[in-house]
């Protein structure tokens, strides 16, 4: 049973920045083009391009030409499209090697999954959905397909609502500007989901899903804020139901989820 994204749900907001003087749209562009490649995805052509980032074709020329002169794109010929470039994986492993708050938490992160035999998963945000940066599974030969790069709904998700319990009043309500301006006639409903998630966060320790990102999937998330300018990021245990119940997870797993997530608070300092 391998679980896989559920696109639909993770749809970000357009938020073109026009009213923003100091918005670059060019290098907006430049970046749509790049997060347009799809999981799993190796080439896409200029036209593919020009329908998901809904641009004029002109436009994505020219960006898919420098981004190429750049090294962030490459222009395969046999087949005449393009593929992420090796540039644009250099600066990848920068960033990631840049979050040391990985290497910290892995050693409890498998012990985690090892006890739960389940998959644990370190998460920051991505736009309105989470993306995942650190995995580990337990020894369950039924698991999540979730590993590092794997985007997730932030709504729906027990480790997207544990990012936003961690987040600070005004950083929240900035948050769910944006989240009401993607769809304000679900919005009241979202809202009233978050605000309970909040409240579990603070009363249980935790933020639940069961059933809600996938229905056979139950998870548990804590928050957390690694400290050193770090935005706040979130660690998550889940299974398909059928190998971890909710009830374990609450009773058994989430005290040494706590526990472990109390560690990583400020771990990285001032």
């Amino acid at each position: 049973m391998r679980q896989t994204e559920n696109a639909a749900q993770d749809l970000d907001a357009d938020g073109d920045g026009k009213d923003d003087r100091h918005f670059v749209t060019a290098l907006a562009r430049g970046l749509e083009v790049l997060a347009c490649f799809k999981r799993g995805e190796t080439f896409l052509a200029n036209h593919e391009i020009t329908e998901r980032c809904k641009l004029p074709r002109s436009t994505v020329s020219r960006l898919t030409y420098t981004l190429t002169k750049l090294g962030y794109l490459h222009y395969a010929e046999e087949v005449g499209k393009y593929r992420l470039g090796t540039q644009l994986m250099a600066l990848s492993t920068v960033a990631l090697g840049g979050l040391d708050v990985r290497q910290i938490a892995r050693p409890a992160m498998r012990e985690l999954a090892n006890f739960s035999n389940a998959t644990v998963g370190l998460a920051v945000r991505d736009r309105l959905s989470m993306r995942y940066v650190e995995c580990m599974r337990g020894p369950a030969a039924i698991s999540l397909n979730i590993e590092v790069g794997v985007r997730m709904s932030m709504v729906r998700s027990s480790i997207g609502r544990a990012f936003i319990a961690a987040l600070t009043p005004a950083e929240r309500a900035l948050l769910f500007e944006e989240l009401r301006m993607l769809d304000p006639l679900a919005w009241p409903k979202v809202r009233e989901t978050l605000e309970k998630a909040i409240k579990d966060h603070a009363t249980l320790g935790c933020c639940c899903s069961f059933g809600e990102w996938q229905e056979s999937v139950s998870s548990i998330a804590v928050g957390f804020r690694p400290g050193r300018g770090l935005p706040p990021m979130a660690i998550n245990c889940g299974a398909p139901t059928v190998i971890t119940a909710p009830q374990f997870l609450l009773d058994e797993v989430r005290p040494r989820l706590v526990e472990m997530v109390r560690g990583l608070d400020g771990v990285m300092g001032a």
